[in-house]
């Protein structure tokens, strides 16, 4: 029974989400105005086949990461998180681990940011949300699994990444890394996933293992990266962090000065993604290192 409920919830609730809300073509003949089953899959980086068997009964126990990425994907309000969390027979996570929910308020926000690249991440630094500009502009993250999708693990695990920094830069951007994984490991001691990141990257990373156990606190400071595109070639742009304190999230910005070529370039790239899309999914490449 609870299988069966939890499946008629999402598709009550995917049926509700307009493609275009969910920053999605919404061309093409639709049977109904909210999200097919691939673009929930998309969204919520799943594949289509367990969206599938979720909605109807088959799969009746997925994990606390898939709940909160298809509470995310569906712009769930709090409670119908809680109860997306009850009918998966799991409890919502509490204040004591790392939050990961991106609240309607601020997908409204994000929903508003089409043309500038923008993620998403908790205060841990994991990947919850990447815009299609983003996975134009650094590539598509929806392969990333695990701590895969944590950038502190992507920089010191010797990830490729698009983004060019001087060795000044190198040294700032990794302590800062290190700073904020730190904050959130004091913030949230209740986490079980944080102790086993840090001691995977203190066996994976020797200079890792070097800044943590220097102690350095403190917060990543952005300015400017310089993004090397593979068909636009470089750009440099202004890098915003923005933080949302009441959900501990980073919403990372990034913009052109009007009228520069890294605009033009920009633009650019905001047209190679939208014709590199095969089945709603940029083919981007590679996995993202940076935040």
């Amino acid at each position: 029974m609870a299988a069966t409920e939890l499946g008629r919830a999402l598709r009550r609730w995917r049926d509700r989400v307009p493609p275009d809300a969910a920053g999605l073509p919404s061309g093409g003949r639709r049977r109904a105005a909210g999200l097919r089953r691939e673009e929930l899959a998309l969204l919520a980086g799943i594949s289509v086949d367990y969206v599938t068997r979720l909605e109807q009964g088959r799969a009746a126990n997925p994990s606390v990461q898939v709940v909160e990425a298809l509470a995310r994907a569906l712009r769930l309000s709090g409670d119908e998180r809680t109860y997306l969390f009850g009918l998966a027979g799991l409890v919502a996570p509490g204040p004591d681990v790392v939050p990961g929910h991106i609240t309607p308020s601020v997908q409204r926000l994000l929903d508003r940011l089409v043309d500038t690249p923008v993620v998403v991440s908790d205060a841990a630094m994991t990947l919850l949300l990447a815009n299609p500009m983003y996975a134009a502009l650094m590539g598509d993250p929806s392969g990333l699994h695990g701590f895969e999708r944590n950038a502190v693990w992507r920089n010191f695990t010797g990830t490729p990444s698009r983004v060019r920094h001087t060795p000044e830069e190198r040294r700032l951007f990794e302590a800062g890394l290190v700073a904020e994984l730190r904050a959130a490991a004091a913030r949230y001691p209740a986490d079980r996933g944080l102790p086993r990141l840090i001691a995977e990257l203190r066996v994976r990373s020797e200079r890792f293992a070097e800044l943590w156990d220097a102690g350095a606190v403190g917060r990543l400071v952005t300015s400017r990266k310089t993004v090397e595109h593979p068909q636009a070639g470089p750009l440099t742009l202004d890098c915003d962090l923005l933080r949302v304190e009441e959900n501990d999230l980073h919403i990372l910005v990034y913009s052109a000065e009007p009228g520069t070529e890294a605009a033009e370039r920009l633009r650019l790239i905001s047209v190679l993604g939208t014709q590199s899309l095969v089945g709603g999914r940029p083919t981007n490449s590679p996995h993202p290192s940076g935040p």
